[in-house]
């Protein structure tokens, strides 16, 4: 059998780079009121979070980014190891569909998660990373329940971050973990503790405790929402 035989699906990526996988999903919201110098801070963010993780040889080849924006629900980036991703341009519009944002994300996580486990790639517990500046303009319930299922069983974590405007009082019914309000628009200090945390979590081994730093420390870009 040939190395390409071993990878069905189209999956010659795992041929090419059979490392363990460290995914994570971020879920940014693009809605209206994000305008200004909240998506611009983003979208300058997100340029800088490729060039951080690209500068870690072993995170470049473990660590698999997605990107989907929600205000529609749109799909900018399917899983990618950090070489292959292209930091989206992202223009504020829409409204705050979270539950559906949500649900949307714990699907695409176990639809990759299959695809690892075909071939044969090993694994971290995946990431999905939700931001966002307003509340639910939809059902999100649901979505609350599936997360909480879902941390239950280990199947990922799912972090919650609150720009100003944000409902905090939603979002603490919607996540299991306590969601953190970002300080202002330091969405470039977000991405670096995210870059070093994925960083650091590349380096263990698949379900190893990796102890990461706390950004609601006095010093960090969070304070507990």
């Amino acid at each position: 059998m040939n190395s390409l035989e071993q990878f069905p699906f189209g999956a010659a990526e795992f041929a090419d780079n059979p490392e363990p996988r460290c995914p994570c999903l971020l879920v940014l919201d693009k809605s209206s009121s994000m305008a200004g110098d909240k998506i611009a801070a983003l979208n300058t963010a997100l340029q800088n979070f490729r060039y951080a993780l690209l500068a870690d040889s072993l995170a470049a080849k473990r660590v698999e980014l997605a990107v989907t924006g929600f205000g529609p629900l749109t799909l900018y980036c399917d899983f990618t190891t950090i070489d292959e991703f292209v930091p989206p341009a992202i223009i504020a519009e829409g409204d705050t569909p979270i539950g559906a944002a949500a649900l949307d994300a714990i699907e695409r996580v176990r639809l990759r998660k299959e695809l690892y486990k075909i071939n044969g790639v090993p694994y971290y517990r995946p990431w999905i990373f939700l931001i966002t500046d307003g509340e639910p303009t939809d059902d999100w319930e649901s979505a609350a329940d599936a997360i909480r299922a879902g941390e239950d069983a280990k199947h990922f974590m799912f972090f919650a971050v609150g720009v100003e405007g944000a409902n905090f009082e939603v979002l603490r019914d919607l996540t299991v973990r306590v969601p953190l309000q970002l300080k202002g628009t330091r969405f470039g200090d977000m991405f670096t503790w995210l870059s070093n945390s994925l960083s650091s979590v590349s380096r263990s081994r698949p379900g190893e405790h990796v102890a990461l730093t706390n950004p609601a420390a006095p010093d960090g870009w969070a304070v507990a929402g």
